[in-house]
């Protein structure tokens, strides 16, 4: 890490005494602090009935935030009469996620869902230090514990266990230090890693260039050209040739049915086709995958709905498993296959099937995408195109994972340090903290953090 880009306190240093707390997962404590039950600093608010109010929501990686702020769709209930307020300095949590982070103190009054919880101070606390807290390991793990259910995919924190969780409790001014001082650190390194983050997607977007060049337009920039007819691509090299999908490709769809226990689960992400651990507790699965298809290695697997919403709609699977029956899966011939793939993945990185279209939720019907047209190189030229995305992309992605990890690095040194400073670990009272200049040191989610919850990748049985 440059510690010119970004200074880091080496200032830190333990308190002078310690005491047992008396709570074997908590450890040691700070001699003047206490441990009580969050009975005793919070109660829980049901208060409906506000349709007026802003729409919240809570995210694993933020906290609450407005939800028209998250950039998704949400399935919000007609009857937002049962939605729950949530006040300023009210503390939040999701029921079924706050093991993974979902939780944290509200700046905004507005109504959550009836699936969160809604707790309130009871005596003087500053909430922010609670939003820290609650999302550390220690307490993560804790609420995990404390979650239970009729299956663990179901398990919630109901707030009769959250309430008889024991709660580290500094001092008031201390509290209020605390989160000073960390907010003013959290800008510093949200301040890093937003700038980090924009040279990687000025490295992407040279990649998409790279890519969307050659499926389109070759490797030779001396080549004659002529009219594809293909309207989103335009021309294309004079000795192409264009050819329907259904030339190339092979519709599939064999269903696992009672057999899914035998096949790995896959997910189609902004990083390729990946396997899901169910095991892990990350994300939402459905009861069963008996609806699931079979995804053969080398497999094209396409998501023809939402179109302009889901971040990746084609994958190329270098694994056998199973995927949700409402992609496509399509086998293809040995010789094209990497060059549709990149070719239709040219075409995703910026939405070029819009034409084919059909509907609210942006649906392409397996028959109008075989039916559509891609130019086609001599089979020898596409190994060449190949070749050269792959070289070209290479020297790329060696420069995105060096700042990956960087940003990987300072991430976890974020995490350890307010870990360590509301657990007592460290002392921050004698710290002169600068004021925090007001500025947008937000960090975006990527389309690298997003893996939908297979619970929601559903298109009401249209493309059955």
């Amino acid at each position: 890490m440059d510690n010119e880009e970004l200074r880091i306190d080496n200032e830190l240093r333990p308190y002078d005494k310690y005491k047992d707390s008396g709570v074997e997962w908590i450890g040691n404590i700070p001699c003047h602090w206490k441990v009580v039950r969050n009975s005793i600093l919070f109660r829980e608010i049901v208060d409906t009935n506000h349709p007026e109010l802003e729409l919240l929501s809570i995210m694993c990686d933020k906290g609450i935030v407005k939800q028209s702020s998250t950039g998704r769709k949400i399935r919000m209930s007609e009857d937002n009469q049962t939605y729950k307020k949530i006040c300023v300095g009210d503390i939040g949590y999701n029921l079924m996620n706050a093991f993974m982070g979902g939780i944290g103190a509200s700046k905004y009054e507005g109504i959550i869902s009836p699936a969160y919880a809604v707790c309130r101070p009871k005596v003087k606390i500053n909430s922010w230090y609670y939003h820290y807290l609650f999302r550390t390991p220690l307490y993560k793990s804790e609420f995990n514990k404390n979650s239970y259910g009729i299956m663990y995919e179901r398990n919630r924190l109901y707030f009769d266990r959250f309430k008889k969780i024991l709660s580290i409790v500094p001092p008031i001014e201390e509290q209020v230090q605390i989160v000073k001082y960390l907010d003013s650190q959290i800008v510093k390194i949200n301040k890093f890693i937003k700038a980090k983050k924009k040279l990687i997607s000025v490295l992407k977007e040279q990649k998409q260039a790279v890519i969307n060049e050659a499926v389109t337009k070759g490797i030779n920039p001396n080549v004659k050209m002529k009219p594809s007819g293909i309207e989103w691509i335009g021309d294309i090299p004079e000795h192409w040739s264009v050819v329907r999908n259904k030339s190339v490709l092979k519709l599939r769809k064999d269903i696992v049915g009672d057999n899914s226990n035998k096949y790995t689960l896959l997910s189609l992400t902004t990083k390729g086709i990946i396997a899901r651990d169910i095991e892990s507790g990350k994300g939402k699965f459905p009861t069963d995958f008996n609806t699931y298809q079979v995804v053969n290695i080398n497999d094209l697997i396409f998501c023809l709905f939402d179109m302009d919403e889901t971040p990746r709609t084609v994958g190329l699977s270098d694994l056998h498993g199973m995927i949700t029956g409402a992609y496509t899966v399509f086998s293809v011939n040995d010789t094209c296959r990497e060059y549709v793939y990149y070719y239709y993945l040219a075409l995703d990185q910026k939405k070029g099937l819009k034409p084919l279209y059909t509907g609210l939720r942006k649906i392409i019907s397996k028959e109008v995408f075989l039916r559509a047209k891609l130019p086609y190189p001599p089979e020898n030229e596409q190994l060449e195109i190949i070749n050269y995305i792959k070289t070209k992309n290479e020297k790329i992605d060696f420069a995105i994972d060096t700042i990956q990890q960087e940003i990987d690095l300072i991430s976890e040194y974020c995490a350890r340090l307010i870990s360590d400073v509301v657990t007592g670990k460290v002392d921050v009272r004698h710290i002169e903290i600068d004021d925090i200049i007001d500025e947008d040191t937000d960090i975006d989610e990527t389309e690298d953090e997003i893996i939908e919850s297979e619970e929601d990748i559903n298109i009401g049985g249209s493309e059955d």
